[in-house]
């Protein structure tokens, strides 16, 4: 019943964000003028979107199965797929994408895979993610600050927060990793400093969590030690997935029959704003998406077209793959259901 409750509580949170983000960006916008200007995309460059955004999330399940095949020496293509849209769907109605690596894992083990290796293989891609993300930000704030500078302008604090976050939870990880007694201890510690202050009551179950916690980032570091060309496939392949996702505003960019903005600098702009929300405790990001969207791509999309672009990048990068994701998760809980009978 609590699972329940809360799964319900996720999805009306989620639903209230969803409007909140609605009237955000049509609250001073003519819903029918954008509409107009939407059906007046390339139908090719808006196929091709559909098309990246799927091949996007997918790329996800392919890293998991290159990585958990020589782990536990078996793995099934389309399940390690279909993984990848149950962690997005998960990630996008729960809080800082919370919910999607326990979801992941618990679909996992339910096929038959090894807990230990799941847990592991999810570790690592969920490190790899972050540490490309983190790595973008410093590349584009060493090589291209004048971008920044320019186009994200009151954001900018935000970008710095987001990098700060994601950096700190990749030192964080690693040092797990690397010197997995001090991060115990200093967990540990930090927990029964929460406990005697009252901010939580004492749990064994808690404990125990964070013990298995350091237990699977032990397992990380060791296959990590141990799969260094895999690892580094895998680096390359997560920089080549979230290149596609940045770039569709690029090619919604072009589908409205725009010049004159490389595709770099699009790309960077789009990853800007993803480094600034991605740790944000709001499902989706949604809602400060739209509104750095709207600022950040003004003058480069214009201001009749910003708002439409906005709906299109937005619409099949967030709400087309969460509800493509919610279907594969209901079909799939149907074909397990129907199976079991």
């Amino acid at each position: 019943m609590k699972k329940r409750l809360k799964n319900q509580l996720s999805y009306l949170f989620f639903i209230l964000l969803a409007a909140l983000a609605f009237y955000t960006v049509f609250h001073d916008n003519d819903f029918g003028l954008t509409l107009a200007f939407i059906k007046k995309l390339n139908p090719l460059y808006l196929l091709v979107s559909f098309v990246v955004a799927l091949v996007f999330t997918m790329m996800e399940g392919a890293l998991i199965y290159y990585l958990l095949k020589p782990l536990q020496g078996r793995a099934d293509f389309a399940k390690c797929i279909r993984y990848s849209f149950v962690g997005f769907f998960y990630s996008g109605i729960t809080p800082s994408a919370s919910g999607g690596q326990p979801m992941q894992l618990y679909h996992m083990k339910r096929d038959g895979n090894d807990l230990s290796a799941s847990t592991v293989v999810l570790m690592t891609v969920a490190l790899i993610y972050k540490l490309v993300l983190v790595l973008m930000g410093i590349a584009m704030v060493l090589f291209y600050f004048p971008v920044l500078k320019e186009y994200l302008g009151r954001y900018r604090n935000l970008f710095y927060l987001g990098m700060a976050l994601n950096t700190a939870l990749v030192v964080v990880l690693l040092v797990v990793m690397v010197f997995p007694d001090f991060a115990r201890a200093l967990l540990l510690a930090l927990e029964r400093a929460l406990v005697k202050i009252k901010v939580f009551k004492p749990s064994k179950d808690r404990v125990n969590t964070i013990l298995r916690f350091i237990k699977s980032y032990q397992d990380a570091v060791y296959f990590l030690l141990h799969h260094k060309g895999q690892i580094a496939v895998a680096l390359f392949g997560a920089f080549v997935q979230r290149c596609l996702v940045f770039i569709l505003p690029y090619i919604v960019y072009r589908g409205f029959g725009l010049f004159g903005t490389d595709a770099l600098t699009i790309l960077l702009l789009q990853m800007a704003i993803y480094l600034a929300v991605d740790m944000l405790p709001l499902p989706g990001a949604q809602g400060i998406t739209e509104l750095m969207y709207r600022s950040v791509f003004r003058d480069i999309f214009t201001v009749e077209l910003v708002v439409p672009s906005m709906c299109v990048t937005r619409g099949i990068s967030f709400y087309f793959l969460l509800f493509f994701s919610m279907a594969v998760c209901v079909i799939h809980h149907i074909r397990y259901r129907l199976h079991r009978l």
